[in-house]
């Protein structure tokens, strides 16, 4: 098969991968559009509604290892095959859920099948593209399938209003049927075999692949930079934001909303920028992360630290600002895929892309409690002190994720000296030092 047949093919499978990923973003976001109507479908409270989110983040963390080892193991589209079928099928079951133990139990398996889609697609890129261009379809994998999160803001709101609950979530669970269908016609692991299987892992080959992999420090370098980047990001636009930018700013609806739209089209500006500079500069690929948490913390000191509610100006720069963490935490899988042989690949992926998603959770629970703590008794709302006070949390993690990748970089850089001092020359432009 020539090379351009083959490109054609890559893009085709890519895109095909790619649409299961936006899907799978677009079911996990779109209750929160239907947080009212849920709360009255089910008659729930606030807290019994935010189960829900944390629900899905903490199984979707949980999934990560699980997931990557089942790659490496029964290779890409078995998997991806699999997490599409769980995913149709836990939202046609929400469809029809009217009970509040049947809903989250819906919404658990969403969680499932989210958690399969996104190590099985980067799995796809790695195996079907040239190494040099990696990185960036990496980074349009991430950013364009985060549109399926503008997809559940919109579309799903109008599908919500026109069509009722069941009938739209009916819609979004077809649109999974479709692309079962589709990745099971389109999508290959190999150009010689449709599904490539690993080798075979009893438990104590299931430990040794994950130590080996979280032994490596790459791996854990990219864990960290995966945990400090993605999560204010994530935070903001799955809960905290909007709460923070009407209550703790003084803003309307409308102009918060905006300002969630422009941290998502901040983190897909980003992403083809970042991965032209670590593509172009390897070895400063720590370098660029740590630049970009230092920005992040910097935009939020400001903002916190302003007398009475920031300006508008200021809060666009710091969603502008917070967006770049998304880009920058898909960094940290181009180290794991660097750092670990291409039968490990997944495991590692699936461990990096813990970090952020425990990042997340930790700050979103972190903000709530601090809330409740600096709020008064008695008060319908949070008060822009509390805010102040909750948003701070955020601090903690930023400086514990700073120091361990200060600590796993050079770690990292001592690890390729020792074991390819060829590739460390090339990538730090240094001679190899004497004696190696």
């Amino acid at each position: 098969m020539t090379t351009q047949p083959r490109s054609a093919q890559a893009m085709t499978i890519w895109l095909v991968g790619l649409s299961v990923y936006f899907v799978a973003v677009l079911q996990r976001s779109s209750l929160a559009v239907a947080g009212l109507l849920a709360a009255e479908r089910f008659d729930i409270s606030a807290a019994q509604l935010s189960t829900f989110v944390v629900l899905q983040l903490l199984i979707y963390a949980l999934m990560q290892v699980p997931v990557g080892l089942l790659v490496d193991r029964f290779g890409p589209r078995r998997v991806l095959l699999t997490g599409t079928l769980i995913l149709t099928c836990a939202q046609l079951s929400f469809a029809f859920a009217d009970t509040y133990v049947w809903a989250l139990s819906s919404r658990f398996f969403v969680g499932v099948g989210d958690a399969m889609t996104f190590v099985c697609v980067l799995r796809l890129v790695n195996s079907w593209f040239p190494t040099r261009r990696i990185p960036l379809m990496t980074q349009l994998t991430g950013v364009l399938g985060q549109l399926g999160a503008v997809a559940a803001a919109v579309p799903m709101t109008w599908a919500l209003a026109a069509w009722g609950w069941t009938n739209a979530y009916l819609a979004t669970s077809a649109c999974g049927a479709v692309l079962l269908v589709a990745t099971l016609v389109v999508v290959r692991d190999s150009l010689e075999m449709r599904s490539v299987s690993g080798p075979m892992l009893g438990l104590s080959g299931i430990k040794d692949s994950l130590a080996a992999s979280w032994e490596h420090p790459g791996t854990r370098l990219g864990f960290w930079m995966h945990f400090s980047t993605q999560f204010s990001a994530t935070v903001m636009g799955l809960l905290w934001g909007y709460p923070f930018f009407v209550e703790g700013q003084g803003l309307s609806s409308e102009a918060a909303g905006l300002l969630l739209t422009i941290m998502v089209l901040s983190i897909m500006a980003f992403g083809p920028t970042f991965a032209w500079l670590i593509t172009r500069w390897p070895w400063h690929r720590s370098t660029l992360v740590l630049i970009v948490i230092a920005s992040i913390a910097a935009m939020w000191a400001v903002v916190l630290a302003w007398p009475g509610a920031a300006p508008y100006w200021l809060l666009v720069v710091l969603v502008v600002i917070c967006g770049m963490g998304g880009p920058a935490s898909m960094v940290g899988f181009d180290l794991g895929r660097t750092s670990n042989p291409v039968f490990r690949v997944s495991t590692a992926t699936g461990i990096i892309n813990q970090g952020g998603f425990i990042a997340s959770l930790t700050t979103v629970a972190l903000i709530g409690l601090i809330l409740d703590w600096r709020t008064p008794a008695g008060d319908s709302g949070y008060p822009p002190e509390a805010f102040t006070w909750a948003m701070s949390a955020q601090f903690l993690l930023w400086g514990l994720g700073a120091t361990q990748i200060w600590r796993y970089r050079r770690k990292g850089r001592a690890r390729l000296l020792r074991d390819d001092p060829e590739l460390w020359s090339q990538q730090s432009g240094r001679p190899v030092p004497g004696g190696l």
